[in-house]
């Protein structure tokens, strides 16, 4: 798996690069103050995983990027022509789950979702191999007639990833993305996860617990407790006090 650098991008800004920018970042819900002080960057071709303990404000910072939550400081997007704009995030939370009797297939649930048509009406052929080029984004094409409440962990994200790509975005967020997925499942996603970033040039932002596979695919790393206590390449903040003292030099798979 390669790793896409932007070496020219600082601790002061993105010049001349598509980038997503968060400026001292704050959230409280009433008496809580569930985030302060958050400033990170995000570029497109990137990957960055988000790590932390639970309750950390992980999920938190997801849906204020998301507009869902509102906060104080600056969030800002900027094309690569340094013009400011308003990004498309495409977004899968984290283990959604289905009536495993539901009838309903892949290609009736996308349809519903992309196109607002009836489970209930016969789909029409081009909507059909609409739903089919959205899946080869993930190779899930396979999916198509499967029902959905079939499908394995690894096979479901697949679907949802592929949901959360159209329209195409410029950011894709995921949470918990490898929960529920097999060892091998694992390595398909995360394999999956660099062809689309490639392809595409757009910034993933995802938040895990396996820690093991970092170095392999994260451009960047980002340890959140409430606030950014650490970021940089996987190694640097896979070794640093901070993450010691978080994580009680506990690696691999920490507890959801």
């Amino acid at each position: 798996m390669s790793v896409h650098k932007h070496d020219n991008c600082t601790g002061h800004g993105c010049q001349g690069l598509c980038c997503l920018e968060l400026k001292d970042v704050g959230v409280t819900i009433g008496a809580d103050e569930l985030l302060h002080g958050v400033s990170f960057h995000l570029h497109c071709g990137e990957i960055v995983a988000l790590i932390g303990p639970n309750g950390a404000g992980k999920s938190t910072l997801f849906k204020t990027i998301l507009g869902q939550l509102p906060h104080t400081g600056d969030i800002q997007f900027q094309r690569s022509d340094g013009k400011p704009s308003r990004p498309v995030i495409g977004y899968v939370p984290q283990s959604p789950t289905f009536d495993r009797g539901d009838p309903v297939s892949v290609l009736d649930f996308f349809a519903a979702a992309v196109a607002d048509w009836p489970v209930f009406l016969p789909i029409p052929g081009k909507l059909r191999q609409r739903v089919g080029e959205c899946l080869m984004r993930t190779h899930a094409e396979g999916l198509l007639d499967k029902r959905i409440g079939a499908l394995s962990g690894g096979e479901l994200q697949r679907v949802l990833m592929a949901l959360a790509l159209e329209p195409l975005p410029h950011i894709l967020i995921l949470d918990e993305p490898l929960s529920g997925v097999d060892v091998e499942g694992e390595k398909q996603l995360l394999d999956m996860l660099d062809e689309i970033r490639q392809t595409y040039d757009l910034s993933i932002l995802l938040s895990t617990h396996d820690f093991a596979t970092l170095e392999q695919y994260a451009d960047k790393v980002i340890l959140l407790q409430n606030t950014v206590l650490k970021a940089g390449a996987p190694a640097e903040v896979l070794s640093s006090a901070a993450f010691r003292q978080v994580f009680h030099l506990r690696m691999g798979k920490e507890g959801a």
